[in-house]
Protein backbone atom coordinates (compact mmCIF):
# COMPACT_ATOMS: atom_id res chain seq x y z
CA UNK A 1 0.00 0.00 0.00
CA UNK A 2 1.41 3.40 -0.98
CA UNK A 3 0.17 6.26 1.18
CA UNK A 4 2.08 9.52 1.59
CA UNK A 5 2.20 11.06 5.06
CA UNK A 6 4.63 13.87 4.30
CA UNK A 7 2.05 16.48 5.31
CA UNK A 8 -1.32 15.54 6.78
CA UNK A 9 -1.69 18.83 8.66
CA UNK A 10 -2.91 16.88 11.69
CA UNK A 11 0.35 17.31 13.59
CA UNK A 12 -0.56 20.97 14.03
CA UNK A 13 -3.47 19.86 16.23
CA UNK A 14 -1.29 17.55 18.34
CA UNK A 15 0.21 18.08 21.78
CA UNK A 16 3.64 19.72 21.84
CA UNK A 17 5.06 17.11 24.24
CA UNK A 18 4.73 14.05 21.97
CA UNK A 19 7.80 11.82 21.75
CA UNK A 20 9.11 9.13 19.41
CA UNK A 21 7.69 5.70 20.27
CA UNK A 22 8.52 2.08 19.51
CA UNK A 23 5.69 -0.25 18.47
CA UNK A 24 5.65 -4.00 17.83
CA UNK A 25 3.09 -5.75 15.66
CA UNK A 26 2.07 -9.19 16.93
CA UNK A 27 -0.89 -10.29 14.78
CA UNK A 28 -3.71 -12.47 16.03
CA UNK A 29 -6.74 -13.46 13.93
CA UNK A 30 -6.92 -11.09 10.97
CA UNK A 31 -9.29 -10.01 8.25
CA UNK A 32 -8.82 -7.73 5.26
CA UNK A 33 -10.26 -4.65 7.00
CA UNK A 34 -8.06 -4.96 10.08
CA UNK A 35 -4.99 -5.82 8.02
CA UNK A 36 -5.48 -2.79 5.80
CA UNK A 37 -6.02 -0.47 8.75
CA UNK A 38 -2.95 -1.68 10.63
CA UNK A 39 -0.84 -1.46 7.50
CA UNK A 40 -1.90 2.17 7.10
CA UNK A 41 -1.23 3.04 10.74
CA UNK A 42 2.20 1.39 10.71
CA UNK A 43 3.04 3.23 7.48
CA UNK A 44 2.16 6.50 9.21
CA UNK A 45 4.31 5.66 12.23
CA UNK A 46 7.32 4.78 10.08
CA UNK A 47 6.90 7.89 7.92
CA UNK A 48 6.85 10.15 10.96
CA UNK A 49 9.97 8.75 12.60
CA UNK A 50 8.60 6.14 14.97
CA UNK A 51 10.03 2.62 15.21
CA UNK A 52 8.06 -0.46 14.18
CA UNK A 53 9.44 -3.91 15.09
CA UNK A 54 8.26 -7.49 14.68
CA UNK A 55 9.24 -8.77 18.14
CA UNK A 56 8.67 -6.76 21.34
CA UNK A 57 11.78 -5.88 23.31
CA UNK A 58 12.57 -3.88 26.43
CA UNK A 59 12.37 -0.62 24.46
CA UNK A 60 8.90 -1.38 23.08
CA UNK A 61 6.18 1.03 24.19
CA UNK A 62 3.16 -0.73 22.66
CA UNK A 63 2.05 -3.90 20.96
CA UNK A 64 -0.55 -3.86 18.20
CA UNK A 65 -2.52 -7.08 17.88
CA UNK A 66 -5.85 -8.25 16.45
CA UNK A 67 -8.99 -10.14 17.43
CA UNK A 68 -12.27 -11.17 15.84
CA UNK A 69 -15.47 -9.57 17.06
CA UNK A 70 -17.53 -11.89 19.24
CA UNK A 71 -14.78 -14.51 19.61
CA UNK A 72 -13.38 -14.50 23.17
CA UNK A 73 -9.64 -14.66 23.72
CA UNK A 74 -8.38 -16.85 26.55
CA UNK A 75 -6.31 -15.15 29.21
CA UNK A 76 -3.26 -17.21 28.21
CA UNK A 77 -3.44 -15.56 24.78
CA UNK A 78 -4.04 -12.05 26.13
CA UNK A 79 -1.07 -9.78 25.57
CA UNK A 80 -2.36 -7.56 28.37
CA UNK A 81 -1.69 -10.35 30.85
CA UNK A 82 1.08 -12.41 29.23
CA UNK A 83 3.25 -10.19 26.99
CA UNK A 84 5.85 -9.57 29.65
CA UNK A 85 6.34 -13.28 30.37
CA UNK A 86 5.94 -14.41 26.76
CA UNK A 87 8.63 -12.11 25.40
CA UNK A 88 10.83 -11.94 28.51
CA UNK A 89 10.34 -8.20 28.97
CA UNK A 90 11.26 -5.98 31.88
CA UNK A 91 7.96 -4.12 31.64
CA UNK A 92 4.46 -4.42 30.17
CA UNK A 93 4.06 -2.65 26.82
CA UNK A 94 0.61 -1.16 26.25
CA UNK A 95 -1.46 -3.47 24.01
CA UNK A 96 -3.81 -2.10 21.34
CA UNK A 97 -6.24 -4.62 19.85
CA UNK A 98 -7.80 -3.98 16.44
CA UNK A 99 -11.25 -5.45 15.84
CA UNK A 100 -13.46 -5.04 12.77
CA UNK A 101 -17.26 -5.13 12.67
CA UNK A 102 -19.72 -4.80 9.77
CA UNK A 103 -21.85 -1.69 10.05
CA UNK A 104 -25.13 -3.63 10.22
CA UNK A 105 -23.74 -5.81 13.03
CA UNK A 106 -22.50 -2.70 14.82
CA UNK A 107 -25.96 -1.11 14.75
CA UNK A 108 -27.62 -4.38 15.72
CA UNK A 109 -25.61 -4.48 18.93
CA UNK A 110 -26.26 -0.82 19.66
CA UNK A 111 -29.99 -1.45 19.27
CA UNK A 112 -29.75 -4.53 21.48
CA UNK A 113 -28.05 -2.62 24.31
CA UNK A 114 -30.36 0.36 23.86
CA UNK A 115 -33.35 -1.91 24.49
CA UNK A 116 -31.57 -3.48 27.44
CA UNK A 117 -30.91 -0.25 29.32
CA UNK A 118 -34.50 0.93 28.80
CA UNK A 119 -36.37 -2.31 29.56
CA UNK A 120 -38.01 -2.60 32.97
CA UNK A 121 -37.76 -6.40 33.09
CA UNK A 122 -35.29 -7.53 30.41
CA UNK A 123 -34.87 -11.18 29.50
CA UNK A 124 -31.37 -11.65 30.86
CA UNK A 125 -30.74 -14.69 28.68
CA UNK A 126 -30.58 -12.30 25.74
CA UNK A 127 -27.65 -10.54 27.40
CA UNK A 128 -25.35 -13.48 28.04
CA UNK A 129 -22.29 -13.38 25.79
CA UNK A 130 -19.47 -15.83 25.04
CA UNK A 131 -16.49 -15.47 27.31
CA UNK A 132 -18.24 -13.27 29.89
CA UNK A 133 -19.22 -14.09 33.46
CA UNK A 134 -22.92 -14.84 34.07
CA UNK A 135 -23.10 -11.63 36.13
CA UNK A 136 -21.63 -9.49 33.33
CA UNK A 137 -25.06 -8.21 32.30
CA UNK A 138 -25.10 -6.05 35.46
CA UNK A 139 -21.91 -4.29 34.40
CA UNK A 140 -23.15 -3.87 30.83
CA UNK A 141 -26.42 -2.43 32.13
CA UNK A 142 -24.78 0.08 34.48
CA UNK A 143 -22.22 1.14 31.90
CA UNK A 144 -24.93 1.49 29.27
CA UNK A 145 -26.95 3.70 31.57
CA UNK A 146 -23.89 5.88 32.12
CA UNK A 147 -22.55 6.22 28.58
CA UNK A 148 -25.22 4.79 26.30
CA UNK A 149 -25.29 1.58 24.24
CA UNK A 150 -21.83 2.27 22.79
CA UNK A 151 -20.26 2.02 26.26
CA UNK A 152 -21.97 -1.31 26.92
CA UNK A 153 -20.61 -2.58 23.59
CA UNK A 154 -17.19 -1.24 24.53
CA UNK A 155 -17.14 -3.22 27.77
CA UNK A 156 -18.28 -6.34 25.93
CA UNK A 157 -15.42 -6.12 23.42
CA UNK A 158 -12.85 -5.30 26.11
CA UNK A 159 -13.95 -8.33 28.14
CA UNK A 160 -13.91 -10.69 25.16
CA UNK A 161 -10.52 -9.53 23.86
CA UNK A 162 -8.97 -9.21 27.35
CA UNK A 163 -7.66 -5.80 26.34
CA UNK A 164 -8.50 -2.24 27.41
CA UNK A 165 -7.38 -0.22 24.40
CA UNK A 166 -9.47 -1.21 21.41
CA UNK A 167 -9.58 0.12 17.86
CA UNK A 168 -13.02 -0.88 16.60
CA UNK A 169 -13.11 -0.55 12.80
CA UNK A 170 -16.63 -0.25 11.36
CA UNK A 171 -16.90 -1.19 7.68
CA UNK A 172 -19.53 -1.60 4.99
CA UNK A 173 -18.99 -4.02 2.09
CA UNK A 174 -15.23 -3.70 2.27
CA UNK A 175 -15.21 0.08 2.76
CA UNK A 176 -13.91 1.42 6.06
CA UNK A 177 -16.40 3.90 7.53
CA UNK A 178 -14.99 4.88 10.92
CA UNK A 179 -13.02 3.80 13.96
CA UNK A 180 -13.93 4.02 17.65
CA UNK A 181 -11.16 4.32 20.22
CA UNK A 182 -11.89 2.60 23.55
CA UNK A 183 -9.99 2.82 26.85
CA UNK A 184 -10.29 1.92 30.54
CA UNK A 185 -12.31 4.92 31.63
CA UNK A 186 -14.91 4.33 28.91
CA UNK A 187 -14.02 6.87 26.23
CA UNK A 188 -15.35 6.22 22.73
CA UNK A 189 -14.23 9.06 20.40
CA UNK A 190 -14.67 8.42 16.71
CA UNK A 191 -12.50 8.92 13.63
CA UNK A 192 -14.28 9.02 10.28
CA UNK A 193 -12.62 7.41 7.27
CA UNK A 194 -13.63 10.01 4.68
CA UNK A 195 -9.94 10.38 3.78
CA UNK A 196 -7.86 7.26 4.47
CA UNK A 197 -4.57 9.12 4.80
CA UNK A 198 -6.01 11.32 7.56
CA UNK A 199 -7.79 8.29 9.04
CA UNK A 200 -4.57 6.31 9.49
CA UNK A 201 -2.70 9.38 10.72
CA UNK A 202 -5.38 10.15 13.32
CA UNK A 203 -5.27 6.62 14.73
CA UNK A 204 -1.47 6.77 14.82
CA UNK A 205 -1.43 10.15 16.55
CA UNK A 206 -3.90 8.95 19.16
CA UNK A 207 -1.62 6.02 19.93
CA UNK A 208 1.46 8.23 20.16
CA UNK A 209 -0.44 10.58 22.50
CA UNK A 210 -1.26 7.72 24.86
CA UNK A 211 2.32 6.48 24.85
CA UNK A 212 3.93 9.91 25.29
CA UNK A 213 2.73 10.48 28.83
CA UNK A 214 3.37 8.66 32.08
CA UNK A 215 1.30 7.83 35.13
CA UNK A 216 1.53 9.99 38.24
CA UNK A 217 0.62 7.39 40.84
CA UNK A 218 4.05 6.73 42.38
CA UNK A 219 3.07 8.42 45.62
CA UNK A 220 5.55 8.92 48.45
CA UNK A 221 4.76 8.80 52.16
CA UNK A 222 6.49 11.59 54.06
CA UNK A 223 7.55 11.37 57.68
CA UNK A 224 5.77 12.96 60.63
CA UNK A 225 2.48 11.05 60.62
CA UNK A 226 -0.61 12.80 61.92
CA UNK A 227 -1.47 11.84 65.50
CA UNK A 228 -4.81 10.12 65.89
CA UNK A 229 -5.94 12.76 68.40
CA UNK A 230 -5.31 15.53 65.86
CA UNK A 231 -7.22 13.60 63.19
CA UNK A 232 -10.15 12.98 65.53
CA UNK A 233 -10.46 16.71 66.21
CA UNK A 234 -10.71 17.60 62.52
CA UNK A 235 -14.13 18.50 61.15
CA UNK A 236 -13.08 17.85 57.54
CA UNK A 237 -13.30 14.02 57.54
CA UNK A 238 -16.88 14.20 58.79
CA UNK A 239 -17.67 16.83 56.17
CA UNK A 240 -16.18 14.56 53.48
CA UNK A 241 -18.38 11.67 54.57
CA UNK A 242 -21.45 13.93 54.50
CA UNK A 243 -20.52 15.24 51.06
CA UNK A 244 -20.16 11.67 49.78
CA UNK A 245 -23.67 10.87 50.96
CA UNK A 246 -25.06 14.02 49.36
CA UNK A 247 -23.33 13.29 46.06
CA UNK A 248 -24.62 9.72 46.20
CA UNK A 249 -28.17 11.05 46.64
CA UNK A 250 -27.65 13.00 43.42
CA UNK A 251 -26.31 9.88 41.61
CA UNK A 252 -23.02 11.59 40.87
CA UNK A 253 -20.91 8.44 41.19
CA UNK A 254 -21.80 5.39 39.14
CA UNK A 255 -21.31 1.81 40.27
CA UNK A 256 -17.74 0.56 40.53
CA UNK A 257 -16.61 -1.70 37.69
CA UNK A 258 -15.36 -5.00 39.10
CA UNK A 259 -13.47 -7.10 36.60
CA UNK A 260 -14.57 -10.46 38.14
CA UNK A 261 -18.20 -9.41 37.61
CA UNK A 262 -17.45 -8.96 33.92
CA UNK A 263 -15.08 -11.80 33.04
CA UNK A 264 -13.39 -14.64 34.90
CA UNK A 265 -9.59 -14.50 34.77
CA UNK A 266 -6.93 -15.61 37.25
CA UNK A 267 -5.02 -13.11 39.36
CA UNK A 268 -4.39 -10.03 37.24
CA UNK A 269 -1.08 -9.13 38.88
CA UNK A 270 0.34 -5.86 37.63
CA UNK A 271 -1.56 -5.99 34.33
CA UNK A 272 -4.64 -4.19 35.64
CA UNK A 273 -6.42 -3.62 38.92
CA UNK A 274 -9.33 -5.95 39.63
CA UNK A 275 -11.66 -2.95 39.89
CA UNK A 276 -11.77 0.79 39.49
CA UNK A 277 -14.07 3.38 40.97
CA UNK A 278 -15.81 6.26 39.31
CA UNK A 279 -14.31 9.56 40.43
CA UNK A 280 -12.84 11.17 43.54
CA UNK A 281 -13.04 14.34 45.61
CA UNK A 282 -10.90 16.32 48.05
CA UNK A 283 -11.03 19.40 50.23
CA UNK A 284 -8.38 21.50 51.91
CA UNK A 285 -7.91 21.41 55.66
CA UNK A 286 -5.81 24.36 56.87
CA UNK A 287 -4.92 22.82 60.23
CA UNK A 288 -2.88 19.95 58.75
CA UNK A 289 -2.34 21.69 56.26
CA UNK A 290 -3.20 19.67 53.14
CA UNK A 291 -5.88 18.06 51.03
CA UNK A 292 -8.05 15.34 52.52
CA UNK A 293 -8.98 13.15 49.57
CA UNK A 294 -10.68 9.85 48.79
CA UNK A 295 -8.42 6.83 48.40
CA UNK A 296 -7.88 4.91 45.19
CA UNK A 297 -10.45 2.33 44.20
CA UNK A 298 -7.89 0.18 42.39
CA UNK A 299 -6.34 -1.16 45.61
CA UNK A 300 -9.66 -2.34 47.09
CA UNK A 301 -13.36 -1.73 46.41
CA UNK A 302 -14.38 1.79 47.44
CA UNK A 303 -17.90 3.11 47.02
CA UNK A 304 -17.27 6.85 46.69
CA UNK A 305 -20.85 7.56 47.71
CA UNK A 306 -20.54 5.69 51.01
CA UNK A 307 -17.10 6.36 52.42
CA UNK A 308 -15.71 6.08 55.93
CA UNK A 309 -12.64 7.70 57.48
CA UNK A 310 -10.58 4.72 56.31
CA UNK A 311 -11.44 5.74 52.73
CA UNK A 312 -9.63 9.08 53.14
CA UNK A 313 -6.00 10.03 52.59
CA UNK A 314 -3.99 13.19 53.28
CA UNK A 315 -2.07 14.87 50.44
CA UNK A 316 0.47 17.54 51.38
CA UNK A 317 2.35 18.12 48.11
CA UNK A 318 3.61 16.83 44.78
CA UNK A 319 6.92 15.00 44.35
CA UNK A 320 9.67 17.08 42.67
CA UNK A 321 9.63 14.69 39.70
CA UNK A 322 5.86 15.18 39.36
CA UNK A 323 5.22 11.42 39.19
CA UNK A 324 3.17 11.21 42.35
CA UNK A 325 1.86 12.95 45.43
CA UNK A 326 3.39 13.46 48.86
CA UNK A 327 1.18 11.74 51.43
CA UNK A 328 0.98 11.85 55.22
CA UNK A 329 -0.32 8.84 57.11
CA UNK A 330 -2.59 9.02 60.13
CA UNK A 331 -1.62 7.00 63.20
CA UNK A 332 -4.17 4.33 64.04
CA UNK A 333 -6.09 4.62 60.77
CA UNK A 334 -6.01 2.55 57.62
CA UNK A 335 -3.76 4.41 55.16
CA UNK A 336 -4.39 3.42 51.55
CA UNK A 337 -2.99 5.53 48.68
CA UNK A 338 -5.07 8.49 47.46
CA UNK A 339 -7.06 8.47 44.24
CA UNK A 340 -5.08 8.43 41.02
CA UNK A 341 -6.09 12.07 40.49
CA UNK A 342 -4.16 13.16 43.61
CA UNK A 343 -1.47 15.01 41.65
CA UNK A 344 -3.93 17.00 39.52
CA UNK A 345 -5.90 18.03 42.60
CA UNK A 346 -2.85 19.26 44.48
CA UNK A 347 -0.78 20.63 41.62
CA UNK A 348 -3.46 22.95 40.24
CA UNK A 349 -3.00 25.19 43.32
CA UNK A 350 0.59 26.05 42.40
CA UNK A 351 -0.30 28.70 39.83
CA UNK A 352 -3.29 30.09 41.71
CA UNK A 353 -3.37 32.68 44.51
CA UNK A 354 -3.70 31.97 48.20
CA UNK A 355 -6.11 33.87 50.41
CA UNK A 356 -6.57 34.56 54.10
CA UNK A 357 -9.33 32.46 55.64
CA UNK A 358 -10.90 32.94 59.06
CA UNK A 359 -12.62 29.88 60.47
CA UNK A 360 -15.62 29.73 62.82
CA UNK A 361 -13.31 30.03 65.84
CA UNK A 362 -11.64 33.21 64.61
CA UNK A 363 -8.39 31.53 63.60
CA UNK A 364 -6.81 32.76 60.36
CA UNK A 365 -4.92 30.70 57.78
CA UNK A 366 -3.33 31.17 54.38
CA UNK A 367 -5.18 28.72 52.10
CA UNK A 368 -5.44 27.95 48.35
CA UNK A 369 -8.21 29.90 46.64
CA UNK A 370 -9.74 26.58 45.52
CA UNK A 371 -11.22 24.86 48.56
CA UNK A 372 -12.95 21.67 47.43
CA UNK A 373 -12.41 19.67 44.24
CA UNK A 374 -14.55 17.03 42.57
CA UNK A 375 -13.55 14.74 39.71
CA UNK A 376 -16.25 12.54 38.21
CA UNK A 377 -16.94 10.56 35.06
CA UNK A 378 -19.86 12.79 34.19
CA UNK A 379 -20.63 15.55 31.70
CA UNK A 380 -22.03 19.04 32.14
CA UNK A 381 -25.18 19.70 30.12
CA UNK A 382 -25.44 23.40 31.00
CA UNK A 383 -24.24 26.07 33.39
CA UNK A 384 -25.12 29.60 34.41
CA UNK A 385 -22.12 31.89 33.69
CA UNK A 386 -23.39 34.38 36.27
CA UNK A 387 -22.55 31.88 39.00
CA UNK A 388 -20.20 29.32 37.41
CA UNK A 389 -17.14 29.71 35.20
CA UNK A 390 -16.13 27.22 32.50
CA UNK A 391 -12.40 27.01 31.73
CA UNK A 392 -11.50 25.11 28.54
CA UNK A 393 -8.45 22.90 28.15
CA UNK A 394 -5.77 23.69 25.61
CA UNK A 395 -7.01 22.85 22.06
CA UNK A 396 -5.03 19.59 21.53
CA UNK A 397 -6.88 17.93 24.41
CA UNK A 398 -10.10 17.96 22.37
CA UNK A 399 -8.54 16.32 19.31
CA UNK A 400 -6.19 13.87 21.04
CA UNK A 401 -7.52 12.66 24.35
CA UNK A 402 -5.22 11.78 27.24
CA UNK A 403 -5.53 9.05 29.83
CA UNK A 404 -6.59 9.28 33.44
CA UNK A 405 -3.94 9.38 36.18
CA UNK A 406 -1.32 10.72 33.77
CA UNK A 407 1.07 13.62 33.78
CA UNK A 408 -0.63 14.95 30.64
CA UNK A 409 -4.05 15.07 32.28
CA UNK A 410 -2.68 16.77 35.39
CA UNK A 411 -0.86 19.30 33.21
CA UNK A 412 -3.96 20.04 31.14
CA UNK A 413 -6.13 20.56 34.21
CA UNK A 414 -3.53 22.79 35.85
CA UNK A 415 -3.22 24.94 32.73
CA UNK A 416 -7.00 25.27 32.38
CA UNK A 417 -7.63 26.36 35.97
CA UNK A 418 -4.63 28.69 35.92
CA UNK A 419 -6.60 30.79 33.41
CA UNK A 420 -9.72 31.00 35.58
CA UNK A 421 -10.81 34.57 36.16
CA UNK A 422 -12.91 33.54 39.15
CA UNK A 423 -9.94 31.84 40.84
CA UNK A 424 -7.29 34.38 39.90
CA UNK A 425 -9.51 37.11 41.32
CA UNK A 426 -10.82 35.90 44.71
CA UNK A 427 -13.35 38.76 44.74
CA UNK A 428 -15.00 37.48 41.55
CA UNK A 429 -18.59 36.62 42.59
CA UNK A 430 -18.55 33.28 40.79
CA UNK A 431 -17.91 30.66 43.46
CA UNK A 432 -17.52 27.59 41.26
CA UNK A 433 -15.30 26.71 38.26
CA UNK A 434 -15.22 23.60 36.09
CA UNK A 435 -13.56 22.04 33.08
CA UNK A 436 -14.58 19.03 31.00
CA UNK A 437 -12.11 16.28 30.05
CA UNK A 438 -13.30 14.89 26.68
CA UNK A 439 -14.06 11.19 26.83
CA UNK A 440 -13.37 11.21 30.54
CA UNK A 441 -15.44 13.48 32.77
CA UNK A 442 -15.58 16.74 34.70
CA UNK A 443 -13.37 18.49 37.26
CA UNK A 444 -15.09 21.08 39.47
CA UNK A 445 -13.76 23.32 42.22
CA UNK A 446 -15.43 25.64 44.70
CA UNK A 447 -14.05 28.67 46.49
CA UNK A 448 -14.17 29.45 50.20
CA UNK A 449 -17.49 30.96 51.27
CA UNK A 450 -18.05 32.10 54.85
CA UNK A 451 -20.55 29.93 56.66
CA UNK A 452 -20.42 27.12 54.10
CA UNK A 453 -19.12 23.60 54.70
CA UNK A 454 -16.88 21.87 52.15
CA UNK A 455 -18.82 21.00 48.97
CA UNK A 456 -21.89 22.89 50.16
CA UNK A 457 -21.52 25.46 47.37
CA UNK A 458 -21.25 22.71 44.72
CA UNK A 459 -24.29 20.90 46.04
CA UNK A 460 -26.37 24.06 46.25
CA UNK A 461 -25.36 25.06 42.73
CA UNK A 462 -26.35 21.64 41.39
CA UNK A 463 -29.72 21.85 43.13
CA UNK A 464 -30.31 25.43 41.94
CA UNK A 465 -29.57 24.48 38.32
CA UNK A 466 -26.52 26.73 38.10
CA UNK A 467 -24.70 23.64 36.80
CA UNK A 468 -26.50 20.65 35.30
CA UNK A 469 -24.70 17.31 35.51
CA UNK A 470 -25.50 14.55 33.02
CA UNK A 471 -24.25 11.00 32.54
CA UNK A 472 -22.87 11.41 29.01
CA UNK A 473 -19.37 12.84 28.52
CA UNK A 474 -18.45 14.67 25.28
CA UNK A 475 -16.04 12.57 23.24
CA UNK A 476 -14.28 15.37 21.36
CA UNK A 477 -14.85 18.99 20.43
CA UNK A 478 -17.81 20.83 21.90
CA UNK A 479 -18.92 24.29 22.96
CA UNK A 480 -21.38 25.96 25.31
CA UNK A 481 -23.84 28.24 23.52
CA UNK A 482 -25.93 30.98 25.20
CA UNK A 483 -29.68 30.57 25.63
CA UNK A 484 -32.49 33.06 26.20
CA UNK A 485 -32.50 32.48 29.96
CA UNK A 486 -28.83 33.43 30.28
CA UNK A 487 -27.47 29.92 30.63
CA UNK A 488 -25.01 28.16 28.35
CA UNK A 489 -25.95 24.76 26.93
CA UNK A 490 -23.68 22.01 25.65
CA UNK A 491 -23.41 21.73 21.87
CA UNK A 492 -21.45 18.86 20.35
CA UNK A 493 -19.53 19.70 17.21
CA UNK A 494 -19.84 16.13 15.94
CA UNK A 495 -21.41 12.91 17.15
Amino acid sequence: MEVSFLSTGMEQQAHPWLRTVRVAYVPGPEDEIVERTIEGVLAYLRATGHAVVDIPDDETDAIITTARFGQPIGWRSSLLMTARRRFGLAHNPTPFTYVSIPVDEFHRYLELFDRFIHEDTPNLQQYQFPGLAPSAYRVLYEQGRRGGPILALERLIQAQTKCLRIELIVHDNGHIKEAYHFDLVGAYPKTKADDLRSFYADIGLRMVTVLSTTEVTDHEVVSDPIPKAVWNNLETPRRMIQAAQELDCRSFFTEMVRIPDLVHVPALGDAIASQYSEGCFATYDPTIPGLIATVTGSARPVDKGKISEDDLAVIVGVKPAGDGALVRHVIGKRNDPPSSEAVEMMDMDETLPRITWRDAYGRTYQVPVARSKLHGHRGVASYDPRHVEFVPLDPPYYSYLVSCATQAQARGIKQAFSRSEALRNPDDPRQMVFTVLPGHGVVMVEKWVTGKAPFEVMLEYMDAGYIEIESRVPQGKFSYVPTADGKRVLKLEYD
